[in-house]
Order: structure tokens, then C-alpha cells, then sequence
């Protein structure tokens, strides 16, 4: 059963009119001199792409891949861990908190200790990937049929039922989403290259500050088959040993001085009050000026940015859906329409953003754009899906009124649904791409990080865990209030 329509458009309403408020603070100047030239000059690189630096590629798409299979596969094999104990308030907690935290601030984190070696990058992957994995392992095996177990003999063990009751019942789920999880880990293996690990971010970044299109273009294309083969290189028999290799292709990097990893967790990071010997008397006074300085407008901007892209995020998935629904496209269409929401999707809103502000210059607007093409992209796939599933009676009208009156008011629901599950992640994404120069609270963080204040930058990481983990709930309570009882395609996490 659903709630009345007029709740469904009162807070479908209440959305649009928030972020329409928040159109009146927001700063959308395009400020870069000639930006469509340079657009121009980036289109050309990507139909004519340089791959003359074949080993400086290879060596970027490798590295990508070795990231992404180790970051991944710690983060499976802890989130099962997890899952299985996940009945427990402070494990729920305690994954709620880490995947709250995006990877590049864990990159961040571990770059101050651990420097540029490749635990690095694998721990800012594998961490809050074990609170996803956690998370939506619990949720699968939760609904596993409970009567297998109950047929097993009473002396049967914990680890046996657990083992030919469950995890053998939630099997095939696991696997399809620990694949997509692959996917994403290659998107974020991507992304750590932005703050100097040796993945594709760090080459398209060095290509994009030279003016080098034709190799920009060169990496993104390479980049993109590399995420629409997946499929077809990632296979079930492979895969033990591609888990086998991918640690020895990470590289060494720098040695790691364990020294400076002691001084970081015990002592750069602690409030300096509390380093001086204050106590709360010097440690109110510091927290209150971190918090009116930097925290509250940090987060001032982080919601108005949210807000916007979770708007114009629904607004575009909403037309895109169409593309692949067979409703409105025949195969050739559908196939077209596969594709452009393939590239979409598998562009990281840090990617796309560091685009558009060397395109357009700083401001709200590349980070509206950045987020709202990925994840509409993501949510106009599932709702495209959605629509293949629904029959339509043999008199049903076609174009706009098919779209008005057939389509859209039975995939609104899940539709809705989708985009509330994916405001907590806008909401990461929204503060991590303040490292760019956009006033959220990854500015702030990476502003202390760069005057060596760890400990302010660690309590500002804090408060930006603490605002997604709100976000998380107001979400939740929307989807209980308008009774959206569809089931999450695991694939949206």
C-alpha cells in the first residue's frame, strides 16, 4: 500500500522549493577566459586522442586496476566480517562512520602518516568500502528464506548454517554486488590519483595542468573501456588470480618512516589545547572558533550544493530513463541510450568536476553539473530498468503522453526511492570536491592539511561524517514516510 499522491507532491514540491531557495546563495559565474574554447579544445583531444605514450598509459591503467582490486577485495573480506555481527548498535555505528567518510579524505589522512606507498591508497579504498560491503551484505543475507536453517539438525554449528543456510542461498547476490562494488573501486582508484598516488587521476591531472588534451582524451577513453569491458576481462575463474597480482603491481613508492605514523596518531592529531596542557578551558574556545570560522560556513555550503544537485539529479535521471526504456526505443536507440549512460555513469563527479572547473572556473556550477550527470545517469539506468518491467495495455498512447501519464507516474515511486538512497552519497561527494577550491568542507579540510593543523582538519572530517550520517537518516525516515517499500537494486549503492 502507498501513501496518498498529495504526500508523494508535497515533499517532491518542498525538494524543488529548497533548492530553488538555495539558487538565491549559490555562486554559478563562469569565470575561466574563452570556456568554450577550451571545451572545444577538450572535445578535440577525445576524437583525436594521443596514445603515442603507450607505457605511460599502461602504466596508469594498471596501477587503476591494482588499487582497485586490493582496496576492494580487504573491504569485501572485512564488510562480510562486519555483516555477520551486524545486529550489534556498534558495529551498525561503526560502518555507518567510516563509509560516512569519502576516500580521498581517508587518502589524506594516510598520506600525512603513511606518505605516497601504496597502503596509502589500498586503506582509503578498503575502509569505507567495509562499511558498504557491511551494510548491504547484512541486508542480503537478512533476506535469505530463514526455513533452510530450521531444517538443519540442532546440533549443526553456527559457522555450518551460516555457511549451507545463508551465505550458499545469498550466493549469487553477493557476487553480482561485490562485481559492481569492482566498478566503483576502479572509479575511486581513479580518483586517490588526484592527491598523489599513482593511479589515472595523477596523469590526467599533470595532462589537464600542461594543456595536453589529446592525452586527457587518450586516459578518459581508455578509462571507459576499461569500466564497459569489465565484464568481459573479470572472470569468475580469473579472479583468484588477478587478487594474486594486483598487490604486486601497486609499486613501492616511498618507505614508510613509522616514526612519523607514531607522532601523526598520537600526537599531530590530538586538539592542540589539550597537546598544550589546557584542558577544556583551552579546548572550548579552540573548538568554538574552528566551528564559526570554518565548520559552520563549510557546512552552509555543503548542504546548499547537496540540495541543488539532488534536485537537478532527479530532473535528469527523469529524462533519461527514456533512453534505455523500450517503452520509448527500439534496440538500436536502447543501445545508443546504454552507452551515453554508461560513459555517464562511469565518470567520478571528482573527475568531472576538475573538468569543468578548468573549463569554467571556480564555482557551484561544475559541482552542480558534475554530480547531477553521474548520478542522474546512475538513477535514470535503474528507473530505465524499472520501466522494461511494466506492461502497458495495447491502446496505450505514445510519445509525451505515454511518458505523462503511463510511465512516469509507475516508476515515480521507486524512482523517489533511488534518489533518497543516493542523497547521503551527493552529500559525500558535495563535501569532498571543496578540495578543488569550492567553499564545502573538503576546502576547509584540505585548507588544514596545508597549514600542517591535523587536528583541525580531523575534527572538520568529523563534523562532515556526523552531517552524511543525518542526511542518512532524514532519507531513511522520508522513504518510511512515503512508504516506498521497493526494493534497492543493490547496484545503486
Amino acid at each position: 500500500m502507498s501513501m496518498p499522491l498529495s504526500a508523494t507532491v508535497r515533499v517532491t514540491l518542498g525538494l524543488i522549493a529548497v533548492a530553488l531557495a538555495c539558487l538565491v546563495f549559490g555562486d554559478f559565474e563562469i569565470s575561466a577566459h574563452e570556456p568554450w574554447r577550451e571545451l572545444g579544445r577538450l572535445f578535440l583531444g577525445l576524437v583525436q586522442p594521443d596514445f603515442s605514450s603507450v607505457d605511460f598509459l599502461g602504466e596508469a591503467i594498471l596501477r587503476t586496476v591494482a588499487f582497485a582490486f586490493v582496496g576492494v577485495g580487504l573491504g569485501a573480506a572485512a564488510g562480510l566480517l562486519l555483516a555477520l555481527l551486524f545486529q550489534h548498535l556498534w558495529v551498525r555505528t561503526f560502518c555507518a562512520f567510516i563509509r560516512a567518510i569519502h576516500e580521498l579524505f581517508w587518502a589524506l589522512i594516510f598520506l600525512q602518516s603513511f606518505g605516497l606507498h601504496p597502503i596509502t591508497g589500498v586503506l582509503a579504498i578498503a575502509i569505507p568500502y567495509a562499511g558498504i560491503f557491511a551494510k548491504v551484505y547484512a541486508e542480503i543475507l537478512d533476506e535469505t528464506d530463514p526455513e533452510p536453517a530450521r531444517i538443519l539438525p540442532r546440533r549443526t554449528g553456527h559457522l555450518s548454517v551460516l555457511l549451507y543456510a545463508r551465505i550458499s542461498q545469498a550466493w549469487p547476490h553477493l557476487v553480482s554486488y561485490t562485481a559492481y562494488r569492482l566498478e566503483c573501486g576502479l572509479r575511486s582508484s581513479a580518483v586517490i590519483g588526484f592527491v598523489g598516488m599513482p593511479t589515472l587521476g595523477f596523469h590526467l591531472a599533470g595532462a589537464f595542468a600542461q594543456g595536453h588534451y589529446a592525452t586527457v582524451g587518450a586516459l578518459l577513453i581508455l578509462f571507459y573501456v576499461l569500466i564497459g569491458t569489465l565484464r568481459l576481462w573479470v572472470r569468475p575463474r580469473l579472479l583468484p588470480l588477478y587478487l594474486l597480482a594486483a598487490p604486486f603491481c601497486l609499486g613501492t613508492g616511498l618507505p614508510i618512516v613509522w616514526s612519523n605514523v607514531s607522532r601523526f596518531f598520537s600526537h599531530d592529531i590530538v586538539p592542540a589545547p589539550l597537546r598544550r596542557g589546557e584542558g577544556l578551558e583551552g579546548l572550548l574556545p579552540w573548538f568554538g572558533d574552528l566551528f564559526v570560522q570554518q565548520a559552520l560556513p563549510g557546512i552552509w555550503n555543503t548542504l546548499l550544493l547537496t540540495q541543488m544537485a539532488l534536485v537537478v539529479t532527479g530532473v535528469l535521471a527523469m529524462a533519461l530513463f527514456p533512453l534505455i526504456s523500450r517503452h520509448f526505443t527500439g534496440r538500436l536507440g536502447g543501445t545508443a541510450g546504454h552507452v551515453v549512460l554508461v560513459v555517464m555513469r562511469s565518470t567520478p563527479e571528482y573527475l568531472l568536476a576538475f573538468i569543468l572547473l578548468q573549463l569554467w572556473g571556480p564555482s557551484m556550477l561544475p559541482a552542480v553539473v558534475a554530480l547531477a550527470l553521474h548520478n542522474g545517469a546512475i538513477i535514470g539506468h535503474l528507473v530505465g530498468r524499472r520501466s522494461n518491467e511494466i506492461a502497458l495495455r495495447q491502446d496505450a498512447p505514445h510519445g509525451l503522453d505515454r511518458y505523462a501519464y503511463e510511465v512516469a507516474p509507475r516508476v515515480y515511486g521507486p524512482f523517489l526511492a533511488l534518489l533518497f538512497y543516493r542523497w547521503e552519497i551527493i552529500m559525500r561527494e558535495t563535501a569532498i570536491l571543496g578540495i578543488l577550491g569550492i567553499a564545502t568542507l573538503g576546502f576547509y579540510v584540505d585548507s588544514a592539511i596545508q597549514e600542517i593543523r591535523f587536528d583541525r582538519a580531523m575534527v572538520l572530517i568529523l563534523i562532515t561524517a556526523l552531517l552524511n550520517i543525518g542526511i542518512d537518516i532524514l532519507a531513511r525516515r522520508l522513504r518510511s514516510y512515503l512508504r516506498l517499500r521497493h526494493t534497492i537494486n543493490r547496484q545503486s549503492c
